[in-house]
């Protein structure tokens, strides 16, 4: 699975553990996703199982959505895997900043502070 999916997959999850009432548009709003995106993960987790769709009496077409057993053991899952990806990402940024400082500071001129800005020259009227 790729690493949109992913994120819509575990999004889906930590929003419907918190609020089962959510409309498919309001999971779309919150995730930043399409409608089509939100419908089609939200339809792969009651397909998988992890997520439950029960339709609420008082309201025409309206459902909750439950999260499973399994579905709560899988969003445990993916948000550990989800974590160690963001942590792995965060470290090699780190890298590359300290890389790129040094970097900077070994190709400034004699005549500029790594962190200052150098002097406006004077211009020759």
């Amino acid at each position: 699975m790729d690493n949109r999916s992913d994120t819509i997959r575990l999004g889906l999850l930590r929003l419907l553990a918190d609020n089962a009432q959510l409309t498919q548009r309001e999971l779309a709003q919150h995730l930043g996703v399409g409608l089509g995106s939100a419908h089609y993960g939200l339809r792969a987790l009651i397909d998988d199982g992890l997520v439950q769709a029960e339709t609420v009496p008082q309201r025409k077409q309206a459902y909750i959505y439950l999260l499973t057993p399994k579905g709560r053991s899988e969003k445990r899952r993916i948000t550990r895997a989800f974590l160690e990806r963001k942590q792995a990402e965060y470290q090699a940024i780190e890298r590359e900043i300290e890389e790129l400082q040094q970097e900077l500071a070994q190709t400034a001129p004699p005549e500029c502070d790594p962190g200052t800005t150098p002097a406006p020259r004077k211009r020759r009227p």
